[in-house]
């Protein structure tokens, strides 16, 4: 495994061809208020590539036109909050779109446990550490605790797509499944616009 940290830009020429695995690290969860700080991709091949992004001006042309390709599957655990900070704040809608954190909740019936910790013990077997989650994404340089903890979030994206889609298979669900992840730049796009807390499906 190796992890390159980038500064602003995604460099020219890395291949995705099995899709990309992204995760962001952002100020705070508020899209409102919490600016996005770092992308993280991965190929599937154990490397993960992380994009320091520079929050004053976003200007990180290879990255948005990977994220911008519609060619390439992004693989992302809970991609609304991801795909809404990624249109803020690099005017990118990405697509199309595979969530992870949906897809559990699809075929994993017999447990309420759907964070990507749960999910890389049972499907990949191995234990991801959390202690990172809260650190500062917008220091000028980031530690290499903070590095290992931002390339983990999608070092194993791959395998859990693949898992999770034996599963949908197995349960006839991949159609279902399908239909939510493209739904998903729709339900960011709510939440941008002030409807994350309510739902417009709801009778009252």
């Amino acid at each position: 495994m190796s992890i390159t940290l980038h500064k602003n830009d995604l460099p020219a020429g890395i291949e995705f061809t099995n899709g990309v695995a992204i995760d962001t690290e952002t100020m705070g969860l508020s899209l409102q208020r919490d600016k996005l700080c770092i992308v993280q991709l991965s190929a599937g091949d154990g490397d993960a590539h992380l994009v320091q992004l520079d929050r004053d001006t976003y200007d990180c042309p290879n990255l948005k036109t990977l994220l911008a390709d519609n060619s390439i599957v992004k693989i992302l655990h809970f991609a609304r909050f991801d795909v809404a900070m990624v249109q803020k704040y690099l005017g990118v809608m990405m697509a199309p779109i595979y969530c992870t954190k949906i897809a559990s909740k699809l075929v994993r019936t017999y447990t309420d446990r759907h964070g990507l910790k749960d999910l890389v013990r049972e499907l990949a077997g191995r234990e991801l550490s959390k202690q990172q989650q809260s650190s500062d994404w917008g220091a000028m340089e980031l530690s290499t605790a903070q590095q290992n903890y931002a390339a983990s979030d999608v070092l194993f994206l791959h395998e859990l797509r693949d898992r999770l889609d034996e599963m949908l298979a197995r349960e006839g669900r991949l159609e279902l499944a399908q239909a939510c992840f493209d739904f998903l730049p729709v339900r960011a796009m709510l939440d941008l616009a002030g409807w994350a807390d309510i739902d417009i499906f709801a009778h009252r």
